[in-house]
């Protein structure tokens, strides 16, 4: 009885949230919840509380001025909360950034998006991206999780 008990609790404390501060929304957000859970346990770690926002340039800026004393535009910012395989933190998203490199790099802006939400998710699990041969690894772990995803949406 204690087993399935621990069991229900676990289940429990598995959270993705998915927050808006401008007019955007993801398309599918019960799919996304279940890539994001596979692409975890994959790589043999454990979903805990994991929040997005999905904001604007702007809100992106102000976060990055203030908490890394950085004054430059990027596309996600991250804090990390998570303890060994435990997989946990809040994931802030300019989606004004993501449809810029989207446009740049001649791709659909959907897969630019899940490239972004995942590439958070993967920092977490200890993948880099400050070294060129870092940066490789990720893109290889970032295609691996969008295959994951086009692989269930083909599934279902």
């Amino acid at each position: 009885m204690f087993g399935l008990q621990s069991l229900s609790l676990q289940k429990f404390f598995i959270m993705i949230d998915f927050n808006y501060e401008l007019e955007f929304e993801l398309a599918d957000e019960a799919l996304s919840k279940k890539w994001i859970e596979l692409c975890v346990a994959s790589y043999g770690f454990k979903l805990g509380e994991l929040n997005y926002v999905f904001c604007d340039d702007a809100y992106l800026l102000k976060l990055n001025i203030e908490f890394l004393q950085h004054d430059t535009l990027t596309d996600i910012i991250s804090f990390d909360y998570t303890m060994g395989k435990l997989v946990g933190g809040d994931i802030f998203i300019s989606i004004e950034r993501v449809r810029e490199n989207a446009q740049e790099l001649e791709i659909p802006f959907e897969e630019e998006l899940q490239r972004v939400m995942i590439h958070g998710v993967l920092h977490y699990m200890g993948y880099k991206d400050k070294s060129r041969d870092d940066k490789k690894e990720m893109r290889l772990q970032e295609d691996v999780c969008i295959k994951q995803l086009k692989h269930s949406k083909t599934s279902s």
